[in-house]
């Protein structure tokens, strides 16, 4: 559970940091006299808060269901072999709920405190590089409970809904090892593909409708909001359907070598865990590239609306909120990470008998290593392509649809509609960033399949 607790903590704590952020932003430009009494200024800054809980929120849900899902599934054979002897299924899923919720506690008070303490340190390091006088914001706020409580009760649906996944498996099939469905059982879930499909689909709809809607009102952002997380969580639903294949074709660029083939196929042979750890990075790189590119498209927004170039010190001003929030957000590549370690380990010690079969077979130690790897090079280009794709696209929308019909002085000519603008440094930094954490993931599952033993594996 220490996984778990980990990502708990940090989601907690991500959350207490996003709000305290906007909130001594939020408190710099009211004291301003030129911008502070401005109404349209309030409402975008009350919006972004919004949307920065709001997204908070669901990289939390999102982590920590997968993570927890994959413990779960990691113990089906004791959770067969407790029904074996006389467990009742209730019993057993009442237990993992109340572990997740006792987890989800631990971490999120953990990050709760972690968090307000940084973002005390922060508002203080700020105040005093800036040289900000006559400012007042009061870092502990009932506000920073919202995230914490969010946290713990994902963590305990979490557990609840991947107990109900587990308990569905007879004892004899996970007892045989039958712990991953294949990837057919997925194909053939209409419902739940029919669904994420329509997800999908009315999420994009939202996103061009916000956009729209963005050149006559800020409110726009609300409706883009809305869009990106259905789209999302669409997308997260399909995973199963839609990754294991892509991954697969990124295989193929490594080569046609027998270890380079399987490591491909595992893809396919476990949909559910490599779809799992896709998501994961891909949500960690949409967030970072998403307010990369929205701030950046920010900045042409201005721009167009203005007519000429921005005045230097609106133009710092937005760059020190630009490091701000990358800086934030950059938490969300953490988070992401300790997911990925998480399941690669999980999915490592769930293939004991299959690493010493191959290990029988006369497959060495450096082949089962470059195995697990090439696994995780596989997760990390497909999960980084569509991570940067979507973060462009989120980011643009999310921009245009809020300040598309703000005019800027001296031109003040809106609605302004413009390309989407992509920051090429912070996204190279994104790719290389993300290729580390990947690598540094492996490290431990990599450790851990080169020391299985072919017989201890055979005998388990």
């Amino acid at each position: 559970m220490g996984a778990s607790i980990l990502v708990a903590a940090i989601s907690s704590a991500f959350g207490a940091l996003l709000l305290s952020a906007t909130g001594f932003i939020a408190a710099l430009l009211r004291a301003d006299p030129y911008i502070g009494e401005s109404e349209l200024l309030a409402a975008v800054l009350a919006i972004m808060s919004f949307l920065l809980v709001g997204v908070a929120v669901y990289v939390a849900s999102i982590v920590t269901a997968n993570t927890f899902a994959t413990v779960v599934a990691g113990r089906t054979r004791r959770i067969a072999l407790l029904r074996l002897i006389g467990a009742s299924a209730r019993s057993q899923r009442a237990e993992i709920a109340r572990q997740g919720l006792i987890v989800g506690v631990i971490g999120a008070v953990l990050g709760l405190v972690a968090g307000t303490l940084a973002a005390g340190a922060g508002v203080a390091l700020a105040a005093q590089l800036l040289g900000i006088e006559g400012v007042e914001y009061a870092v502990v706020q009932p506000v920073l409970l919202v995230p914490a409580a969010v946290v713990a009760l994902t963590t305990w649906a979490a557990a609840w809904a991947g107990s109900r996944r587990v308990l569905t498996v007879t004892p004899l099939q996970a007892l045989g090892g039958s712990v991953e469905a294949p990837h057919d059982a997925f194909s053939r879930r209409g419902v739940r593909n029919g669904g994420a499909i329509a997800l999908f689909a009315t999420g994009g709809a939202l996103l061009a409708g916000g956009i729209g809607l963005g050149l006559v009102s800020p409110l726009g952002v609300i409706v883009a909001f809305f869009g990106g997380i259905l789209s999302f969580t669409g997308l997260a639903l399909g995973a199963t359907l839609v990754m294991p294949p892509v991954l697969r074709l990124v295989g193929r660029m490594f080569g046609r070598s027998a270890t380079a083939r399987l490591a491909a196929e595992n893809a396919l042979r476990y949909p559910e865990r490599s779809s799992r750890m896709a998501i994961g990075v891909v949500m960690g790189v949409t967030l970072v590239t998403m307010f990369a590119v929205a701030l950046e498209t920010v900045k042409a927004v201005f721009a167009a609306s203005a007519d000429g170039p921005l005045p230097a010190d609106l133009t710092t001003l937005m760059d020190t909120f630009a490091g701000i929030m990358m800086g934030l957000v950059a938490v969300s590549a953490v988070i992401a990470a300790v997911g990925l370690v998480n399941l690669l380990t999980i999915g490592v010690v769930q293939r004991r008998r299959e690493l010493g079969l191959l290990r029988a077979l006369g497959v060495s130690t450096g082949q089962v290593r470059r195995m697990v790897l090439l696994e995780a090079a596989h997760i990390t280009i497909t999960a980084t392509v569509t991570g940067l794709v979507l973060g462009v696209v989120y980011g643009w929308a999310g921009a245009q649809s809020l300040l598309g019909a703000v005019p800027v002085p001296p031109a003040f000519s809106a609605p302004t509609l413009v390309a989407p603008a992509v920051p090429w440094v912070p996204v190279a930094i994104i790719v290389v960033a993300t290729a580390v954490l990947t690598l540094i993931a492996a490290v431990v599952p990599t450790r851990l399949a080169t020391r299985v033993a072919p017989v201890e594996a055979l005998a388990d």
